[in-house]
């Protein structure tokens, strides 16, 4: 047997890597302190210990700010908040120690450095029932809550120790037990630590107010929340809560009673467990009940285990090529990710390794490579914590080697031989066996192989023969392999028997390799073994080689002599031989001659030939560069031939740098010969060095840049400041804080001074000439405070001194702040600033005196220093020290010989009381009581004398003095008064300003007589409150009282008293029992409100808690509303932030934004008043790109480039930069212009023609430059094709705007411009007219868009040579549709609304009006609502009552329709008695009781209760009004009579009636006999008198109804139509919503019709004209109007339809939007069918010229209806109208002898005139319906969706009239057409458009100025110039007459008329005159003269031409009028007309 060698498996190497304190995750610590943090990890032998930021970057030293010892700790230094820098102070850091085992890496910490901040902690009031439990909770602000704990708890200057009754919870919360009436009487403060800075802090003091157990549902005090912990801790859950009688409290786990268990404990805190468990995870319930009730609180308990991490396998050493698999087992509470690391970098997937399982927990490693070796590292994180370990893994070479193997021998045939072969390697190798180069056959009788590993890794493998034969004989080969590689062993074995040689194949060998020929004999012996060829024994050369064993080698084999038969020869007994033939053939391979390439630059030739000088043919040739295939696009050009191939390169570039291949091939072999091919590139410069300034403390770089080939080397030298020769340079030390990146600039990570010089920048790459450039840096140090005081005392009155010393760049600003507010000396002498510099040491020293120091001063003072380059903060708490403030002393309680008294002590002069004094005196005699404990609060003084009148006050001590007298509180000692107070003296808050109180009386022994009354005394509690009683007094009525105190202060604790008082005096009182009213919401907004921008997309909005007294409740946080305000006006969304802090940060906004921003605080109740609206901007940033670019050729040298401005300019964009470059010119840089941020186009001249140029833009604001836009080409041209340099897209616009639509373009020969606009499938030319005109430019002018202007506008520019078009989406916004309104709910005082928005109009909806009144009322209320609403509860409304209610939306255009009017009621009815209840519960011979409980409120309150009563047969009633609620007594009757009682009860719903007939008794107590009634005496007379009585009523009032009608029919006409003349002409004082008073202001015009005569009233007198006058000068001095020098008529037409029988609906023009047609409402009633109809019409001409006279033309018409033709009769007279322009803007028109209908309608008018500035509009009232009596109703139905701003008021006489105000267009002239009345758009700006109550609204409004916007427009300036005829027609749609063709009526129209009498005025043109004429004529003669007709008389008016108009009215349904002005004026209005308008107002 042969022995077997094993490799022993060595162990891995010692060294070692570990961690120290790996469960090391936060540390913080104070910036006054600092802080040392030893690296967790570690490793043996030592390990190299690093510190890097979780970014990665490694970190650097700060000198004194932060440094790395040698140790591996890390140090951060005590800073000034002026060092502070978030990236080192407030970051997470890693450790990371290395060595040769590999690398690894802490977990994670967090650093963070705390500052001294200032803040204050304070304990609220508290109230609890006697016997109950207090809680007491220390209230931290949250920006300190993580690092302040509560320590103890004080109970007057007295620390509390836990037990007794007293408890302190884990969380910081006191609680009492077993509350006691003497716990009311101290104060309980919390004390304060901070955690990192030690401070301590005390809170204020609170009181508990103690009441009296009442019967109440549980109230819990303190509650636990859901919450994690972890396994092992404790935990304690609070639940404690009060209530009478006392509540029980039950713990339930998982709605289970709580398991039997030592670790839970139930404690008067709550529930405290113990050692937890993962078991105790789960919903924990606390119970508490008490017999009125029961309360429960629920939480989540989460107990979690810590994670832990174990990898596996720890260590493992093996080889490359093999498979590592590592598990990473976690242990812990789920939800935990794992991520993996290699020596500290992430493991990414890759072809080696992947990461499997559900957590990613298995990594593995595939064909593992030697740089795979190193520390394997597995973290799991789950919500801030982090496990992990690691495995060092080692793999090393693992090629296999052949460690035992076995010798050759000899063996007999059938003699069994075991061959064995061990080898190693890592993986381990796999054994393989060949016999004679072929695989052992493996016979399983005879042969047998076996494979095994041993424990150290090696492979043994054996080969068992076990017969063998002569074929086993031969040459065993051993072959082990892995991935590794393979290792081969090979022996002969001779088995004995006869030789033979074994077949043997033709082999085929390659020209000039080796080549073996085996001659495998068997069997045993043979005496040797030769070679022959060609019959010569070989060897015959050199080149030949026979082995022993019978090989035959080859070498250099050469195809002509080696080629051939060879002859193996084996010689087996002496002359005897056995041969074998093998033949062998040679292939030649490919030769490649040798070439190179030689040297080259850039722009060169390049030729190399690959050239094959031998070998066998086909021969195939290839080139490849760096390994790839070359592609043609790559400028490389391949030429091949048979057997040769050539490169070439046309034009050599860096690009072509590279190794390459010639690779030839045949079937022989494949050959390759690779060359480098290299493209040299001096340093040149990218970016060359500047000078520039660092800051102190920041990063900064230097920038150097330079390319060339190979790529330059950088080197970076320093000199110091004043050395700048080359020979002072020196290399720039590389550190951690200096490193050159990897585009060569340097980067100094943290500036400090010593960096500050001249710095060279070198480059080189061995190529030409080095290039280097020096600059300069200066360092610049921020201000930062070096010395400042902490701490400091101060005695009030004295001067004090605070100084501050500060360093840095100069100048240095220093500014003092007292808290948060700016210290200006000018404005506050009482502060001085003094600041001295010190040049030597560059610091200055400030100075802040006070002079003197007063109470106020105990705050925090800092001083800032501040320069160009960073502030700095000292922060100085200020102590002023004072004698205490007088104790607030109140009197508890007067006895006949004794008082109590109480005081409380508010201010003690930042010093501790040290005593108190009282004194008391009466006029004789003076008494004190000195030294008093500072711990008592409260004094009995006894030995008084009774009815004697005693003053007292107090003092108080502390060491700085003696405090001033209290109040002098005065008291009187009463004798013989009550000994016992009231009992059970309850209160119960009602409302947030009311509480009852209800008691019973004192004891009946203790009364001491009757009580004739009670005293209450109630004061407030609250901080700030003067300690004295307010009294109330009642009296006595029963044994129970009850008592509401009302008008008290919101959510205020006050304490109550009740008094008893009899003849002798006033009893002791109650004792004080504390209440406090409802909580209700805050009633101021709040203060200080501010806001920052701090960058471009984040502000900070600061503000002050509202004054506590305005709270009204405990303040539960704030709400900050805000909204974008965007440049077109739109608004964004709203959005809100709920905070509890008095600061929050904005994140996210939009750029360079103005944001309106709303502080609201809220408590419990509601949120409160919003603040002012506050606007703010974001910081610019930089630009985006410009939203597009075009290039176009302008001529043959030049070109033109349009853009477009960025989407988002994040700021005002200041320039447009312009950059071109061609890259044929080999420029380097691009050409840049710079162009005007107005203009968005350049042309860029001096270009090459034909070349083609890249051109780009950039803008840029002040923040920089922005992003480039695309890049386009361009090619100049002398002949261009038409090209649009202006864009398409979509333009939004509010309607009635003027839109400009560009179209500019470029080309030769010049453009053609033309628009078409989409029209469903075709495009239809953009009509030219007044509203469409295109310009010179090719713009498109839209003027006065509406909604149909919307669409899709083209602009096609066209040329000889091209054409180009663009398109314009054009969106016009209009005010938004009305909303759908309903009711959602209802109670006795409120109503709930929901609502859906209509259509928006195309622009955000930014809020609602919302307006509701009483049903029987028009007093409308206004209620402003955001636009985030759809739900809103009115309030505070009466019981029982209806209410009417509208809603108006608004967008940025203007305010939409508004929605149908709905009704709601309310809950409640009126009262009703109740019939089982008796009315007298008592009767006597005088007296009588009446039971007013039997009064049902039905809901609402009673408010009064009328009484009357009389003897029967009597007329006098007796009233008594009472508002009692339970019995009242009537006194004073007469003995046994008979008498009438009626009971009114009223409430806010009604009033219920009760009648009731009572007796009173006679003198001895019996009772009368009833009174029988006269008239069952006569029946008869009883019948006829009462069906007689009716009858003649009836008729009578027929009879005068009849005759009144008849008389109003007369006059309605006449005293309608003056009434509505007076009010659309006459001025007056009175405002929209103030009646007129006193007489009226200013002239004033009357007109009486038929009668015609002008009255013209003003202060001087009256001038009356006859009816033989038809016109009069008035002057303007009559009028107060100055007249305009323009020349021109203008006039107001008012219609009055005239008494037309008519029926049918009634088309309603104010219900119309854009783009829709009139909408026909239907009548309300149908039962009335015929309505009477007036018609009148007065037309108001003035005539502006150079004189100052006007007129007034006024037609009086009387309209009938015959066949359908209208006839009308005219009078015709001028005068005119003044109005102050000042008063005319806030004025209404109206008369006292207007009726309200036209009272409103006059209103109308005027907002009209008022929110359009028509001044150049028509008004017409287009339809009236009036009824012929009061008593008719109207059928036609009204329109509930009037406009907001008419504020319409139920009309005293039923009826509608409708008023439009239109311009003409004069394009309708000529065509009739259907009108569609918009609602009229209101300008954003349009401030002065808005109505009186919007612009009281704040929510609404935009920024207000300080002057008045707006312009006045006197009426005759907003009246029509020129009015014209206008007919009807037959369908009711609009239609229009041109004059000239009918001549003012249709020759068809009728063939009768009326007759009509025509006044024509001089100043009358003679086409007016003609007209009227021509009317008059026509009319005459179809009816004759009933009537006498004016005569015409002509005439002119100096300076102009005026046209008096004549009108037609009348119509079905309605009255439209078209307007025709002189020819002259009508061909202006046609050349450029304004865009038309329109609007209707609906009166009711």
């Amino acid at each position: 047997m042969y022995g077997l060698g094993l490799v022993t498996f060595e162990d891995v190497v010692s060294t070692r890597l570990y961690f120290v304190n790996a469960s090391l995750q936060r540390v913080t610590f104070s910036s006054s302190v600092g802080v040392s943090l030893p690296c967790p990890a570690g490793g043996a032998p030592h390990a190299v210990l690093r510190w890097y930021l979780a970014a990665g970057d490694d970190i650097y030293d700060v000198p004194h700010i932060r440094h790395v010892h040698a140790n591996g700790t890390l140090q951060l230094y005590p800073f000034s908040p002026s060092a502070y820098n978030s990236i080192i102070h407030d970051n997470e850091y890693f450790c990371t120690a290395e060595n040769q085992a590999g690398k690894i890496r802490s977990p994670s910490i967090h650093v963070k450095a705390v500052f001294r901040e200032p803040y204050t902690v304070r304990v609220a009031d508290q109230r609890s029932m006697r016997g109950n439990v207090a809680v007491f909770k220390c209230l931290i602000p949250s920006a300190v809550q993580e690092y302040v704990s509560v320590v103890s708890w004080e109970k007057d200057t007295v620390s509390i120790v836990p037990g007794n009754r007293f408890f302190l919870t884990s969380f910081g919360a006191l609680y009492i037990s077993e509350v006691q009436k003497e716990d009311a009487l101290s104060t309980y403060r919390c004390i304060t630590k901070h955690k990192y800075s030690g401070e301590t802090r005390q809170s204020n003091g609170a009181r508990l107010s103690v009441m009296d157990p009442t019967e109440s549902t549980p109230s819990v005090l303190d509650s636990f929340q859901s919450g994690e912990v972890q396994v092992g801790h404790s935990v304690e859950l609070p639940c404690i809560a009060s209530g009478y009688p006392n509540p029980t409290i039950r713990w339930l786990k998982d709605n289970r009673p709580l398991p039997a268990d030592s670790r839970w404990t139930r404690r008067i805190t709550g529930l405290t467990i113990s050692d937890l468990r993962l078991e105790d995870s789960g919903n924990y319930i606390c119970e508490v009940t008490n017999s009125f009730g029961s309360k429960e609180v629920t939480g989540h308990l989460n107990v979690i285990e810590p994670l832990r991490v174990t990898l596996s396998p720890k260590n493992l050493k093996t080889g490359i090529s093999s498979t590592v698999i590592l598990s990473c087992a976690v242990q812990g509470s789920p939800h935990f990710i794992v991520s993996w690391y290699r020596n500290t970098e992430p493991v990414l997937p890759d072809q080696h390794f992947s990461i499997q399982g559900a957590h990613n927990e298995t990594l593995f490693i595939s064909a593992a490579q030697k740089r795979h070796s190193g520390a394997y590292q597995c973290f799991a994180t789950r919500k801030g914590q982090t496990a992990q370990d690691f495995s060092i893994i080692l793999l090393e070479d693992g090629t296999p080697r052949i460690v035992a193997s076995f010798s050759e021998r000899v063996v007999v045939p059938g003699e069994p031989f075991s061959l064995m072969c061990a080898a190693k390697g890592a993986p381990p190798p796999t054994i393989t066996w060949t016999l004679d180069d072929e695989p052992v056959a493996r016979d399983l009788s005879r042969v047998r192989a076996s494979q095994y590993t041993l424990s150290d890794g090696s492979t043994v493998s054996h080969v068992n023969v076990s017969s063998p034969q002569i074929r086993d004989g031969g040459v065993y080969r051993c072959a082990a392999r892995n991935s590794a590689g393979s290792a081969e062993y090979q022996a002969r074995i001779n088995v004995r028997g006869p030789p033979r040689i074994r077949p043997m194949k033709n082999i085929t060998a390659v020209a000039g390799r080796n080549t073996f020929i085996n001659c495998r004999v068997i069997g045993y012996p043979y005496y040797s073994i030769n070679w022959y060829k060609e019959g010569l024994l070989l060897p015959d050369n050199h080149r030949q080689v026979v082995y022993e064993n019978g090989t035959l080698k080859l070498s250099d084999v050469q195809k002509g002599l080696d080629e051939g038969a060879y002859v193996c020869s084996v010689l087996i007994q002496p002359q005897l031989f056995i041969t074998q033939t093998v033949y062998v053939t040679v292939k030649v391979p490919p030769l490649i001659q040798p070439f190179d390439f030689p040297p080259t630059s850039i722009g060169k030739l390049m030729y190399i030939a690959c050239v094959v000088s031998s070998g066998d043919m086909p021969i195939r040739i290839t080139w490849r560069k760096d390994g790839q295939e070359i592609v043609a696009s790559s400028g490389i050009t391949i030429d091949t031939k048979e057997f040769m191939s050539s490169l070439q390169i046309s034009k050599v570039s860096l690009k072509h740098n590279g190794n390459y291949t010639c690779i030839a091939s045949n079937d022989a072999a494949t050959v390759s010969t690779e060359r480098q091919l290299t493209v040299t590139v001096p340093p040149r410069w990218v970016v060359q060095p500047n000078n520039q300034d660092g800051i102190y403390g920041k990063a900064g770089i230097l920038n150097c840049s330079v390319d060339g080939y190979p790529p330059p080397k950088v080197m970076w030298k320093h000199a110091k400041a004043g050395i700048g020769n080359p020979q002072q340079y020196h290399p720039v030390p590389l550190t951690g804080r200096i490193q050159i990146m990897i585009n060569g600039s340097l980067l100094i990570r943290h500036v400090l001074e010593e960096d500050r010089g001249f710095y060279l920048c070198q480059a080189s790459n061995g190529v030409g000439s080095d290039i280097s450039k020096s600059m300069v840096l200066t360092v610049k140090i921020p201000a930062m405070i070096t010395s400042h005081p902490n701490t400091t005392m101060a005695k009030k009155g004295h001067v004090k001194e605070l100084n501050c010393t500060a360093r840095g760049e100069w100048p240095i600003i220093i500014r003092w702040e007292r808290g948060d507010t700016v210290i200006d000396p000018d404005r506050n002498p009482r502060y001085s600033i003094t600041t001295s510099p010190n040049e030597k040491t560059d610091e200055v020293l400030s100075t802040l005196k006070l002079k003197p120091a007063e109470r106020e001063d105990s705050v925090f003072f800092s001083c800032h220093a501040i320069n160009s380059y960073g502030e700095g903060r000292g922060l100085i708490q200020l102590t002023v020290q004072e004698p205490p403030d007088p104790p607030e002393l109140e009197v508890r309680e007067v006895k006949d010989r004794s008082m109590n008294l109480r005081w409380t002590q508010r201010f003690d002069g930042n010093s501790v009381i040290t005593s108190y004094d009282i004194e008391y005196k009466t006029r004789q005699l003076k008494h004190a009581t000195r030294n008093i404990s500072p711990t008592n609060n409260q004094a009995n003084i006894v030995d008084l004398h009774p009815a004697s009148v005693y003053s007292i006050r107090m003092y108080s001590y502390n060491s700085i003095g003696k405090s001033e007298a209290s109040k002098e509180l005065t008291i009187s000692t009463e004798e013989a008064q009550p000994d016992g107070p009231p009992m059970e003296v309850i209160l119960q808050p009602v409302t947030s300003q009311s509480i009852r109180v209800t008691w019973k009386a004192p004891r009946k022994e203790l009364q001491n007589g009757v009580i004739r009354g009670y005293q209450i005394g109630y004061r407030e509690n609250g901080p700030g409150s003067n300690g004295q009683y307010s009294i109330v007094e009642m009296k006595a009525t029963g044994d129970s009282e009850v008592y509401t105190l009302d008008n008290l202060k919101k959510f205020a604790q006050y304490g109550v008293v009740v008094q008893a008082f009899n003849r002798a005096g006033t009893g002791p009182s109650s004792s004080e029992i504390n209440a406090t009213t409802l909580e209700d919401v805050p009633s101021q907004p709040p203060q200080n409100v501010r806001a920052i921008s701090v960058t471009s997309d984040e502000a900070v909005i600061t503000w002050a808690e509202p004054p506590r007294l305005t709270l009204h409740g405990v303040l539960k946080g704030y709400r900050v509303v805000f909204w974008a305000v965007f440049p077109d006006g739109e608004w964004g969304e709203m959005q809100n932030i709920t905070t509890t802090r008095e600061q929050v940060e904005l994140r996210g906004l939009e750029k360079f934004t103005n944001y309106s921003i709303q502080v609201l605080a809220y408590t419990q109740a509601g949120d409160g008043v919003r603040s002012n609206v506050l606007y703010i901007q974001t910081r610019e940033d930089y630009p985006g790109p410009p939203a597009g670019i075009k290039a176009v050729p302008s001529s043959a040298s030049s070109v033109v480039v349009s853009w477009l401005p960025p989407h988002k300019p994040n700021g005002i964009i200041r320039k447009y930069t312009i950059y071109c470059s061609s890259p044929g010119l080999g420029q380097p840089m691009p050409s840049e212009y710079e162009a005007n941020p107005e203009l968005l186009f350049y042309r860029i001249t001096h270009l090459n023609h034909r070349q083609q140029y890249l051109i780009w833009a950039a803008a840029v604001t002040t923040a920089g430059r922005g992003n480039f836009s695309d890049k386009v080409t361009v090619e100049p041209a002398a002949k261009a094709p038409a090209k649009i340099l202006s864009f398409g897209g979509t333009v939004t616009t509010p309607w009635m705007k003027e839109v400009r639509l560009p179209c500019g373009s470029v080309g030769e020969p010049t453009p053609t411009i033309k628009w078409t606009k989409d029209s469903e499938d075709t495009a239809i030319p953009v009509s030219l007219d007044g509203q469409r005109l295109i310009l010179a430019n090719g713009t498109l002018v839209l003027r006065s868009v509406k909604a149909e202007d919307s669409g899709y506008y083209t602009c096609t520019a066209t040329n000889t040579l091209g054409f180009d078009t663009i398109i314009v989406n054009l969106l016009v916004q209009v005010p938004p549709d009305q909303p759908r309104l309903t009711v959602s709910t209802t109670s006795t005082s409120s109503i709930t609304l929901a609502w859906i928005p209509g259509d928006n109009g195309g622009s955000s909806i930014r809020g609602f009006v919302l307006q509701y009144s009483v049903d029987n009322t028009e007093e409308w209320k206004d209620v402003f609502i955001s636009s985030t609403e759809r739900s809103f509860k009115l309030e505070n409304l009466r019981c029982g009552t209806w209410y009417k209610v509208k809603l108006a939306a608004k967008n940025s255009v203007g305010a939409g329709r508004i929605s149908e009017i709905i009704e709601a009621k309310t809950h409640g009815r009126e009262p009703q008695f109740n019939k089982d209840q008796p009315v007298f519960t008592h009767i006597n011979s005088s007296h009588a009781r009446l039971n007013l409980q039997g009064w049902a409120s039905g809901g609402c309150p009673i408010s009064a209760v009328t009484l009357e009563f009389r003897p029967k047969g009597t007329w006098a009633w007796q009233n008594v009004r009472t508002n009692a609620t339970s019995d009242v007594f009537l006194a004073e009757l007469r003995e046994a009579t008979w008498y009438e009682l009626k009971m009114k009860a009223c409430n806010s719903a009604g009033c219920g009636n009760q009648s009731s007939q009572f007796a009173t008794l006679d003198y001895d107590g019996s009772t009368i006999p009833p009174i029988k009634s006269p008239l069952e005496k006569n029946d008869d007379v009883k019948k006829l008198f009462s069906i007689g009585c009716p009858v003649i009523l009836v008729t009578l009032g027929v009879a005068l109804l009849f005759i009144i009608r008849k008389k109003r029919k007369e006059k309605r006409i006449v005293f309608n139509a003056k009434s509505l003349a007076e009010m659309l002409i006459s001025k007056n004082n009175r405002s929209f919503d103030t009646p007129v008073k006193g007489p009226p202001q200013g002239p004033r015009l009357h007109i009486d019709i038929p009668r015609v005569q002008l009255l013209i009233e003003d202060k001087e007198g009256i001038k009356q004209i006859g009816e033989d006058k038809a016109t009069i000068p008035v002057t303007d001095t009559e009028f107060n109007q100055t007249g305009n020098p323009q020349s021109f008529c203008t006039g107001v037409s008012v219609h009055h339809p005239a008494l037309i029988q008519n029926t049918g609906p009634l088309i309603d023009m104010s219900d119309i939007r854009p783009g829709t047609n009139p909408v026909s409402r239907k009548s309300v009633k149908s039962a009335h069918s015929i309505r009477n109809r007036y018609s009148s019409q007065w037309t108001l001409t003035k005539c502006q010229a150079s004189t100052p006279a006007r007129t007034l033309t006024s037609d009086w018409r009387t309209v009938g209806s015959q066949h359908g033709i209208t006839v009308t009769e005219s009078d015709s007279y001028s005068a005119s109208l003044s109005q102050d322009t000042d008063k005319g803007r806030n004025s209404m028109v109206s008369t006292e002898s207007a009726s309200s209908t036209y009272e409103e309608l006059a209103r109308a008018y005027e907002h009209a005139k008022l929110e359009e500035h028509l001044q150049h509009a028509k008004f017409e009232i287009t339809e009236c319906f009036i009824s012929d009596s009061s008593s008719d109703q109207m059928t036609t139905g009204t329109n509930d969706n009037a406009d907001s701003m008419t504020s319409m008021s139920t009309p005293s006489e039923p009826g509608i009239c409708r008023f439009t105000a239109s311009p003409p267009k004069p394009q309708d002239y000529d065509r009739g057409k259907n009108v569609a009345v918009p609602i009229p758009h209101r300008a954003k700006s349009d401030y002065c458009n808005l109505p009186l109550y919007m612009k009281s609204d704040p929510f609404f409004r935009k920024q207000s100025e300080h002057h008045d916007p707006c312009p006045v427009v006197p009426p005759r300036e907003a009246s029509i110039r020129g009015l014209a005829q206008r007919a009807y027609h037959t369908q009711g749609r609009h239609v229009t007459m041109d004059s000239a063709k009918h001549g003012g009526m249709s020759a068809s129209s009728s063939s009768s008329t009326l007759p009509q009498r025509t006044l024509t005025m001089p100043g009358s043109s003679s086409s007016a005159a003609q007209s009227a004429a021509a009317a008059a004529a026509a009319t005459a003669a179809a009816a004759g003269a009933s009537s006498s007709s004016g005569g015409g008389a002509t005439g002119g008016t100096p300076g102009g031409a005026c046209s008096s108009s004549s009108k037609m009215g009348g119509s079905r349904d309605s009255l439209l009028e078209s307007s025709s002005s002189g020819l002259g004026r009508l061909q202006k209005q046609r050349d450029g007309g304004a865009g038309a308008y329109s609007k209707s107002y609906t009166l009711v």
